[in-house]
């Protein structure tokens, strides 16, 4: 009897609480307010982009020339730097060694020089004088030795006996005579070479020395002013006048020189800031030159600020800042258009994203606009 009513109750309860789950499953679900209340667009007829913060010069990556290791560092991050104020020093030591080389290099060749400029010393003319005189007297003593062995040569040619003197006797005073005319010649180019000095010293010095060694003081001068040129470089200074927004280095580390995925350092000029918009292709032909436009601060709406127009980037580029909605294509290319505004008062930084509005025409308006203009030949 039980088992008569029980069954049957129990099936019509599972189907009753099956026709209540599906109706209760088939509610839509209340819709949640957002957790950040998104900005509402100040204009009827509009653009949107997502813009990013950056400098109004553009962030600077500072690098440096060579890689070097770091020895001092002179700013911290937001310091304001005016154009040539020191950055960073790297290690110079190498650099300063060789300084010191090269400028003692520069006091030996200038030294050289001075030497030349000054000529001969009146000392030097005495000795060389009598260098001539003790070849002119060496000249003659050859002389006379070679007109006495000519003399004995001609008196053993002269007798009539032939067999006054050996043979031998008669080659051995041929041989002093050309002896004796070896010694005059000898002594000839000794007395002339005495001459040529003293005039030499006389003379002073030669102009093609001096102007050799001009030269060479010149190329020397010149390889301190390059050492000296390399230490200057070791000292990395601020391009611009602006402000630090970035330091990745500290002392001791090593400087890598070249472009790095992460800069050494990053300057740039925040008075004004500029905000960089990515307009999607399909609407970049709604944005017209000079067109209004206000920004939002993600997060709070209600910290916003009037921007002014700068300049279109006019080369379309592929989208790299993605939302993350579903209907976001990542093929999509995108026309950055640059506003500036004054940061003073705005908790806004180098860096930040923020959505931004820009006023255009209607979309139909717009379209018969451009047709119009097509039409026209109006640019």
């Amino acid at each position: 009897m039980i088992r008569a009513y029980l069954i049957p109750l129990l099936a019509i309860a599972g189907v009753l609480f099956a026709v209540y789950t599906v109706v209760a499953g088939a509610r839509p679900p209340e819709a949640k307010p957002p957790v950040i209340e998104p900005p509402k667009a100040p204009f009827s007829a509009f653009v949107a982009g997502s813009g990013l913060v950056e400098a109004s010069s553009q962030n600077i990556a500072v690098g440096a020339p060579v890689g070097a290791v770091v020895q001092r560092i002179a700013v911290t991050v937001g310091d304001t730097v005016k154009k040539g104020d020191v950055l960073f020093e790297l290690d110079p030591r190498e650099l300063r060694a060789e300084l010191v080389s090269r400028e003692a290099a520069v006091g030996v060749a200038q030294s050289q020089l001075d030497k030349l400029l000054q000529g001969t010393r009146p000392e030097q003319i005495p000795p060389a004088e009598a260098r001539v005189v003790e070849a002119q007297a060496g000249q003659r003593a050859a002389q006379a030795v070679l007109d006495e062995a000519n003399s004995q040569l001609s008196r053993a040619e002269a007798m009539e006996d032939a067999r006054s003197l050996s043979v031998e006797e008669i080659a051995r005073r041929r041989f002093a005579v050309a002896t004796a005319a070896a010694r005059v010649a000898q002594a000839d180019a000794g007395f002339a070479e005495a001459q040529a000095q003293v005039a030499l010293l006389k003379a002073g010095t030669w102009a093609p020395d001096i102007a050799v060694a001009r030269s060479q003081v010149a190329e020397a001068q010149a390889a301190v002013e390059a050492v000296k040129i390399e230490l200057d470089r070791r000292i990395v200074r601020a391009p611009i006048d602006g402000r630090v927004l970035q330091s990745n280095i500290r002392v001791g580390e090593f400087a890598q020189a070249g472009p790095l995925a992460s800069p050494l350092m990053l300057v740039g000029s925040v008075d004004p800031l500029h905000v960089r918009i990515d307009v999607d292709e399909h609407e970049a032909w709604r944005v017209k030159p000079g067109a209004r436009a206000e920004a939002f601060v993600r997060g709070n709406k209600d910290i916003k600020t009037t921007l002014t127009f700068v300049r279109f980037e006019p080369f379309v580029i592929p989208k790299r800042s993605l939302t993350g909605e579903s209907t976001e294509r990542v093929d999509t290319r995108v026309l950055q258009v640059v506003y500036a505004f004054d940061p003073s008062g705005l908790p806004i930084y180098v860096g930040q994203q923020m959505d931004v509005y820009i006023e255009a025409q209607p979309v139909d308006r717009a379209r018969t606009q451009e047709g119009s203009d097509a039409a026209s030949g109006t640019p």
